[in-house]
């Protein structure tokens, strides 16, 4: 049993095989996760071992007249949604209905990927992962990571780059 299987599911996600067919770098890092937990990227970054900073948590965020967006930021912060309708040349944004950002992405809440997503939704990636070699992000599936590199995940989701988190 390796980093790819922790022998409960199957790594195999949409995600992992954006990756696998994009030829890029890429580990994966299966825990234990917990229904009950609070946080789901902050479980991440603790079942892991992993700085908080450098574990990042996918949300999907409504703009005004822009439709749905997705915002990556660190575990350890919050969205800073001025700043992702600035990013995403809107007027506001507010988070997104859950079922809403399941339909859209393919995948459940706790488990979004910013890869493989049913419908590639315009992404923004907050600066501060270009402050990484590496960097965690969902892998599809609740209780599993990809690490990879950001620029690779900005390559990858045709992202753009600003400042969209804040210090909670």
């Amino acid at each position: 049993m390796g980093p790819e299987d922790d022998g409960r599911q199957s790594t195999m996600t949409p995600a992992v095989n954006a990756a696998r067919k994009a030829g890029i770098a890429h580990m994966l890092h299966a825990y234990r996760h917990d229904p009950g937990t609070a946080s789901y990227g902050l479980e991440a970054a603790e079942a892991l071992g992993l700085a908080p900073a450098c574990v990042f948590k996918t949300l999907v965020a409504a703009t005004e007249g822009k439709g749905l967006w997705v915002a990556i930021v660190p575990v350890d912060r919050l969205l800073d949604l001025k700043a992702l309708a600035a990013a995403a040349g809107a007027k506001r944004a507010d988070m997104a209905d859950p079922k809403a950002a399941e339909r859209a992405t393919g995948y459940v809440v706790g488990g979004i990927s910013p890869l493989g997503q049913r419908r590639r939704l315009p992404t923004v990636v907050d600066e501060s992962a270009l402050g990484h070699a590496t960097i965690y992000v969902s892998a599809g599936r609740r209780g599993l990571e990809i690490a990879l590199a950001p620029a690779d995940l900005v390559r990858l989701c045709a992202a753009r780059v600003a400042p969209i988190a804040k210090v909670p």
